[in-house]
């Protein structure tokens, strides 16, 4: 079980952005599943459907006013094993290509711009269309898929003719791959799962658009990055201020000493910080595959500390 938590700690460290999206959804899918299980053996299924209620994406605007957290909150929500288990697989897949050549970043802004546009669409296609008018004030969105839409169909439309070994299929371009899901989407968005249709075709408008402002020199992800930082600082303890007091004259020598000793400890611990800083920020960039060895040895050396 250490080492489960370590391996869960080093995705942090090393600032990994896909492992940290996988890694949040599983716990979460883990937390919910373990506590429906629970409230099932207590006869209390009504607290764990009241909680699910507050984490998922409602289709009524008016329900959404009291619960605006869920438009982030629903696409790191799952129910179902299957249903998790081929969000972050697609998501693994296929997040490693715009992580790998445009940065974690810009993996980071495509979940989450994905996931609210898909949510947003969602929402005003239920509201839009009378088809769906008997539905809207019990339908509730769940799922990553349309954050995960977005990277694939962004990813399609930054390389369209990379190849991807598919299972009992073989070799296939991404253009194809982005081309099945969103249509697939489509002729489905009226069936059973019609909201998660929808929030997939929202997400696909974002993941292609997305990638077109970002060549164009419009880097959707920065707000998003700059909100994250934020709230990051948040839970980051603040440094204690040591106040010291001069002793009488005989010391003064040996105080200096003492002063000029601490300097360069303190210059010492800088600069390694300032090392480990510019060793994340080469991650968030262009990966972990990007880091030389020595830099790697260095991430790991301070992991353990």
């Amino acid at each position: 079980m250490k080492s489960i938590l370590d391996d869960f700690k080093l995705a942090f460290k090393t600032g990994n952005v896909l492992n940290q999206i996988i890694v949040i959804n599983v716990v979460v899918f883990l937390f919910m599943g373990v506590l429906s299980v629970l409230l099932t053996l207590s006869n209390q299924v009504g607290i764990y459907s009241e909680l699910a209620r507050y984490l998922t994406l409602p289709a009524d605007t008016t329900s959404l006013v009291f619960r605006p957290w869920s438009l982030i909150t629903y696409f790191f929500f799952h129910e179902g094993l299957f249903h998790i288990l081929f969000n972050m697989l697609w998501m693994y897949w296929f997040g490693r290509i715009i992580a790998e050549y445009l940065g974690q970043n810009k993996l980071l802004g495509f979940y989450f711009w994905g996931g609210i546009g898909g949510g947003l669409f969602y929402i005003l296609v239920y509201n839009l269309f009378p088809f769906f008018a008997d539905a809207v004030p019990y339908a509730n969105l769940l799922g990553a898929s349309a954050g995960v839409t977005a990277i694939v169909v962004g990813a399609a439309t930054f390389q369209p003719n990379f190849t991807v070994n598919l299972i009992l299929i073989g070799p296939v371009k991404l253009k194809y791959i982005a081309a099945f899901s969103v249509v697939a989407s489509l002729l489905q968005s009226t069936g059973s799962n019609a909201g998660g249709e929808i929030a997939h075709l929202g997400g696909a408008l974002v993941g292609y658009f997305g990638m077109v402002q970002l060549q164009k020199g419009n880097d959707w992800s920065k707000p998003i990055v700059s909100f994250i930082i934020w709230v990051k600082s948040l839970f980051k303890p603040q440094p204690k201020i040591k106040v010291s007091y001069k002793k009488e004259a005989s010391s003064r020598p040996k105080a200096k000493a003492s002063k000029r000793a601490s300097a360069k400890t303190s210059s010492k611990k800088e600069t390694s910080q300032a090392e480990i800083d510019a060793i994340l920020d080469k991650i968030s960039d262009k990966g972990y595959d990007a880091l030389s060895k020595e830099e790697k040895q260095k991430l790991f050396n301070a992991s353990k500390d």
